[in-house]
Order: C-alpha cells, then sequence, then structure tokens
C-alpha cells in the first residue's frame, strides 16, 4: 500500500510538471508570435515538447489550455493582489491601487497581446476573457459605490463604471503606452479616474 501512494504521488508530481511546461510554452508561443491565430494544441505540443493527446488531456480543448495559459501569466503579473485591495480601509487609495495593479499587469508580459487579440479574432476564447473582464467591472462597481455612496443616480454610476473600465483596460493601456512609461500611464489613468468620479458627486 505504501509504494501505491508513492507511486501515485508521483504521477501527479509528474503530471503538474508536464502541465506547467505545456502552459510555459503556450505562453512563450504568444510572445513570440503575438498572434493568436497560430495557436493550436499541436503547436504547443510540439514546442513542450509532449503529444497533442498530452495537451489534450490537460486541458480538453484549446480554449482551455488558452484559459490556463492566461490564469497563470495573470497570476505571475499580480492580479492575485485585488484580493487585498478590496480590503483597504480608503476606496479611492483602493482604486488607485487597481489602476496601478492592472497597468503593471497590462505592460509586464508581452503574451497579453496575443491573447486579448482572442475578442476580436477568437470567438470561443474570447468569450472567456470576456467573462473575466467582467470580474474587473464588479471589482470598479463595488468600489465606486463605497466611495459615493448610495446617493449616485443609477445611470450616472453605471456610465462612470463603464468608462472606468474601458479606461483601465489593455487596448487603453496599449495605445497611451506606445509613447508613454508604464508609470506614466498609470498616473494619467488615475487622473482621468478621479476626474470621472468626481462628476459623480
Amino acid at each position: 500500500m505504501p509504494k501505491r501512494n508513492y507511486v501515485s504521488s508521483a504521477r501527479a508530481s509528474a503530471a503538474a510538471a508536464t502541465r506547467e511546461r505545456i502552459i510555459a510554452a503556450g505562453a512563450r508561443l504568444l510572445r513570440e508570435d503575438a498572434s493568436i491565430a497560430n495557436f493550436s494544441l499541436d503547436v504547443v505540443a510540439k514546442a513542450a515538447g509532449v503529444t497533442r493527446l498530452t495537451v489534450y488531456n490537460q486541458f480538453g480543448s484549446r480554449r482551455g489550455l488558452l484559459e490556463a495559459v492566461f490564469d497563470d501569466i495573470a497570476h505571475q503579473g499580480g492580479l492575485f493582489e485585488l484580493a487585498e485591495v478590496m480590503t483597504m480601509a480608503d476606496p479611492r487609495a483602493a482604486l488607485d491601487r487597481v489602476i496601478e495593479i492592472f497597468c503593471t499587469f497590462w505592460g509586464r508580459d508581452p503574451a497579453i497581446g496575443g491573447l486579448n487579440q482572442a475578442i476580436a479574432t477568437d470567438p470561443e476564447f474570447g468569450e472567456a476573457l470576456i467573462e473575466r473582464n467582467e470580474r474587473r467591472r464588479e471589482l470598479l462597481t463595488a468600489l465606486l459605490s463605497r466611495i459615493v455612496g448610495k446617493h449616485a443616480a443609477k445611470r450616472a454610476m453605471r456610465d462612470t463604471v463603464d468608462l472606468i473600465f474601458v479606461l483601465t483596460s489593455y487596448p487603453t493601456f496599449a495605445a497611451l503606452s506606445r509613447q508613454r512609461s508604464t508609470e506614466e500611464v498609470c498616473r494619467l489613468l488615475q487622473t482621468a479616474c478621479h476626474a470621472a468620479v468626481d462628476g459623480l458627486k
């Protein structure tokens, strides 16, 4: 019995290592090509040095693999820090921190550009990415509710959340960062978001 447990543990460890290798290969391909169109289970399997069946068994589909790559990049890029932001006592400071976290994330890894192309070019994964982006909208809604309280009109609140959602998106960051550092983009967006929030009062 102890031997069986050891074998089972070794297999689980090997499977986890293989999964990490496949995800790393997928992210590397997106960094090198920056195009979602050439991303496939076959191409990633070859880059990872495994069979297509191994990739399929680990992730189930191209969408599953892309989601795993995105989630890994998101974790490495610090998006896990967003949970702590929601516990900050000052909601305005928390909003500034959210903007800072996303600016750092958007600017950190060139693979993010390829992944964001999926919204327009890959409906299946684009849908998954839109779902993840909606979590940012929910977070912004919660923060703005804390900043302005219940007195803001629902329509104005919705419009402001939508505006800040766009301001903190990857396309906005990509457009602004062509001639600015990440820090400069962050300060610019914080100023714009403050103005939008002040318009609610």
